[in-house]
């Protein structure tokens, strides 16, 4: 499967690093505006290529995007001091109003991958200027935060995150859901479970993990600058998913009919991901306070959508 990457800073390089160390991808086309960068990064990552698969990589330019099942988007302005979040929104649109129209020419039966913040606001935009069918513009949505809710659950009770299975839904960001209710160990709810081995769930332990989950990308931010090989992790699980049809469950962003009776917003449920891309949305079991949370998350994705203008 080729795969391209739109955007070569630390995200996308490290999306296209991750799909070259599983072997994701058979081939993956970096391009950005800056063409110096997309060949260094290129020529960094195959280097890699030895030690891990046989991916054909290299830079290029949205020409070179032809065939490609996926391109990945991972453009964008960052934030500058005091600036709102609209106004970000707004320069970042105007980046995907430039990039999206020669992909789609280059890759017209592209499956678009969302990587750039806010990225559920981001991709609601990407559906707006791409004219896609919503199945086709997926946004990378909560799936780091999944990723960091199971860890951090199975770190708890000494387990594997493997065998941890629960989802965080609505908003990639401070609004996010974490769904404990639903939450199980292989085949017991994680409370159970942490019972049995005496490592027990209380509202402190949940408060822990909920503010570590919430506020996981503000440490490494505080730390590094920035995040990027989980999100780079996670682009490429939806990209392997893709490529083999898995039919995987996925917490994803895409836009929908309705979420919680808020019309045409972009947020993450668990959906079912395949070679077509999203081929259908499951509503986990949720208590009410899981419900009130992802209607206010919603809401607040679907306003901030229409202040930008969709």
């Amino acid at each position: 499967m080729k795969v391209g990457v739109v955007g070569c800073g630390m995200v996308g390089s490290a999306a296209a690093y991750a799909l070259v160390l599983r072997g994701a991808a058979s081939e993956v086309v970096l391009v950005d505006v800056n063409e110096a960068l997309a060949e260094a990064q290129a020529q960094d990552i195959r280097h890699a290529t030895p030690f891990a698969y046989a991916v054909t990589v290299r830079a290029g330019s949205y020409a070179d995007l032809a065939d490609a099942a996926v391109v990945i988007l991972a453009a964008g302005a960052n934030q500058k001091p005091g600036e709102t979040r609209l106004e970000l929104l707004g320069r970042n649109a105007e980046v995907f109003a430039a990039i999206i129209p020669p992909v789609l020419k280059a890759a017209p039966d592209a499956i678009l991958l969302v990587a750039t913040n806010p990225v559920d606001v981001m991709t609601q935009i990407a559906t707006g200027l791409s004219g896609l069918p919503p199945e086709r513009v997926i946004g990378s949505g909560t799936i780091l935060d999944t990723a960091r809710f199971r860890g951090l659950i199975a770190n708890h009770l000494g387990i594997s995150a493997k065998s941890t299975h629960g989802y965080v839904l609505g908003e990639h960001g401070d609004s996010e859901v974490l769904c404990w209710s639903s939450a199980i160990a292989g085949t017991v709810r994680v409370e159970d479970l942490a019972r049995q081995v005496g490592k027990p769930l209380d509202d402190a332990a949940k408060a822990d993990i909920d503010e570590k989950v919430r506020r996981a990308a503000y440490h490494i931010i505080a730390g590094k600058g920035a995040t990027w090989y989980g999100i780079g992790g996670g682009l490429m699980r939806i990209c392997q998913a893709i490529g083999g049809d898995e039919r995987a469950m996925l917490t994803v962003s895409v836009v929908s009919d309705s979420i919680e009776s808020v019309p045409q917003v972009a947020a993450s449920l668990p959906r079912i991901v395949g070679r077509a891309g999203v081929l259908g949305t499951i509503m986990p079991d949720l208590d009410r306070d899981e419900r009130d949370g992802l209607r206010r998350s919603v809401e607040l994705l679907k306003q901030a959508a229409t202040d930008v203008g969709f």
